[in-house]
């Protein structure tokens, strides 16, 4: 399986960071996307790139079998200890190894800009079965927070080139070229996470791009990440914070 070298060695690193530091997703999301897809049971779901499952657990509430499909060993492996009433397989968006016409909807959350998109989408096609649907979910950080703003700030500064970015619009263009698939629908929750000025420290080690670097240089992402929250009002001298993001969801349905 290929795997882009920041995800492949970073998330294999900080898989238990990931799952401790990064937020869930709101209940309001799920719902829009139960009655939209929809998920219930009697329905199956391919969760692609699933990581630890953050939001496999949420679609295994809609009552839909769900299918989590994840490339990386120790997210997998995470995954299916904290879940193991979900079916969990290896493999990539693009080569699920999963039979043909076998979903009613995938979902892919935090996870389709890491994907080779012709490959990724040719395979949800061959997935799906007739009239089915494609969500994509990102958590992004909401930048209108000054703090947050330049925390981000930090994550973009480091980022090799080649690191594919969530903020990154471009995978509309795929539906509109592409026949065979609806419009895009979309809707956008505000995602107030409560955290500790630790865990936002570590949400920033967890990222693949600076899990793969040596401890060193770790040590100088701490350093600054901690400037940052000491520079602020809003995160100096607390151990409690609200760490806000925007939950965007998108959806396509196959004519």
């Amino acid at each position: 399986m290929t795997v882009h070298h920041a995800a492949g060695v970073g998330y294999q690193r900080a898989a238990g960071v990931y799952e401790r530091s990064r937020p869930s997703y709101p209940m309001a999301a799920l719902a829009e996307l139960a009655d939209a897809l929809p998920l219930e049971a009697g329905r199956t779901v391919v969760d692609l790139g699933a990581g630890t499952g953050k939001f496999t657990r949420l679609l295994a509430l809609t009552g839909a079998e769900v299918i989590a499909v994840e490339p990386v060993t120790e997210m997998r492996e995470r995954l299916a200890e904290l879940l193991p009433g979900v079916r969990v397989t290896a493999g990539t968006a693009e080569a699920t190894g999963l039979p043909d016409g076998c979903a009613d909807a995938v979902v892919a959350a935090q996870s389709w800009h890491w994907f080779q998109e012709d490959e990724a989408l040719a395979e949800v096609e061959r997935l799906l079965r007739p009239g089915g649907s494609l969500a994509l979910v990102w958590n992004t950080y909401d930048t209108s927070v000054p703090w947050v703003r330049d925390y981000q700030d930090i994550v973009f500064r480091l980022a090799p080139r080649d690191l594919p970015s969530p903020l990154d619009d471009g995978w509309r263009k795929a539906f509109t070229d592409r026949a065979g698939w609806s419009r895009v629908h979309e809707r956008h929750w505000p995602n107030l996470h409560s955290t500790t000025v630790s865990d936002v420290v570590e949400r920033m080690t967890s990222s693949s791009h600076i899990a793969v670097m040596d401890p060193a240089e770790q040590e100088r992402v701490r350093a600054e990440v901690e400037a940052v929250l000491a520079g602020h009002d809003a995160t100096r001298g607390n151990a409690a914070v609200e760490m806000p993001y925007t939950t965007d969801v998108y959806w396509v349905r196959r004519r």
